[in-house]
C-alpha cells in the first residue's frame, strides 16, 4: 500500500512538471517582477506557489464535478484557455511597456498592510494562465477523473494528491525565488532572447492547446474519426 501512494504521489510531479515548465517560464517571471528586492522576489514566489497548489488540487478534486455542473466539456476548457495562454504570449512578445508598470505596483502592495494587491498580482497573470495554464488543469482533471469507491483509497487519493501537488509547486518556488539569479548568469542579451522566445513558445502553446480542443470538438461532434 505505502509503494502505490508513493507512485501516486510522484505521478502527480512526473506528469505535469513537463507540461508547467517553471525554468522555462522563470525569465519571464522575472521580466514581469523587474529589479525588485530578494525579499519581494521570494514573497511573490511564495504566493504563486500557494496559489498554484490550490488550482492544482481544486482541478484534481472538483475540476471534473465543475465542468460537468456547467456542461463544459474538455475541448471547450481547451480552445477558451488556449485563447487566453495566446493572447498573454503575444502580449508579452509584441508589448513591454505595460509590463514596466507591473513592478511598481508589485513593491507597492509589498510595502502595503494589506496583501490584496500583492496576492491579486501574483495570481493573474503569474500564477494562471502562466504557470498553471489549461493544459496543466485539463491533465489535472484527467489525473483525478477516477474516484477510488473505497473510504481507504479516496483518503489515500487525497494525501497523495495534495502531497504530489506540493512537491510540484515546491520546484515551481524554486525555479521562481532564484529567477533573478537565472536571467543574471544569462545576462541582458541571453535574457531578452529566452524571454522573446519564451514568450513566442506560449504564444504557440496556446495556439496548440486551442488546435487539441477544436479538434477534440469536432471528434465529440462526429465530423472526424476519433
Amino acid at each position: 500500500m505505502l509503494i502505490i501512494f508513493l507512485k501516486a504521489v510522484l505521478l502527480i510531479p512526473v506528469t505535469l512538471l513537463p507540461i508547467l515548465n517553471p525554468l522555462g517560464i522563470a525569465p519571464v517571471f522575472a521580466n514581469l517582477l523587474g529589479d525588485v528586492p530578494r525579499q519581494i522576489e521570494n514573497r511573490v514566489a511564495r504566493q504563486v506557489a500557494i496559489n498554484c497548489w490550490f488550482l492544482l488540487v481544486g482541478a484534481i478534486f472538483i475540476g471534473s464535478h465543475v465542468l460537468a455542473f456547467f456542461g463544459i466539456s474538455l475541448p471547450i476548457v481547451r480552445i477558451g484557455g488556449g485563447i487566453l495562454v495566446a493572447v498573454s504570449g503575444w502580449k508579452l512578445l509584441s508589448d513591454g511597456g505595460n509590463d514596466a508598470a507591473i513592478p511598481k505596483q508589485v513593491a507597492k502592495a509589498y510595502d502595503d498592510e494589506s496583501n490584496e494587491e500583492l496576492k491579486a498580482r501574483s495570481f493573474y497573470p503569474i500564477s494562471f494562465p502562466l504557470t498553471v495554464g489549461p493544459g496543466t488543469i485539463a491533465a489535472s482533471i484527467t489525473l483525478g477523473a477516477n474516484t477510488p469507491a473505497r473510504l481507504v483509497d479516496w483518503v489515500m487519493s487525497i494525501g497523495s494528491a495534495a502531497l504530489g501537488s506540493a512537491l510540484t509547486v515546491l520546484v515551481i518556488y524554486l525555479c521562481y525565488r532564484s529567477a533573478n539569479k537565472i536571467v543574471s548568469l544569462l545576462g541582458r542579451l541571453g535574457t531578452m532572447v529566452v524571454l522573446r522566445l519564451s514568450a513566442f513558445i506560449l504564444l504557440c502553446i496556446g495556439i496548440q492547446i486551442f488546435w487539441s480542443g477544436f479538434t477534440g470538438l469536432l471528434v465529440e461532434t462526429g465530423m472526424l474519426p476519433p
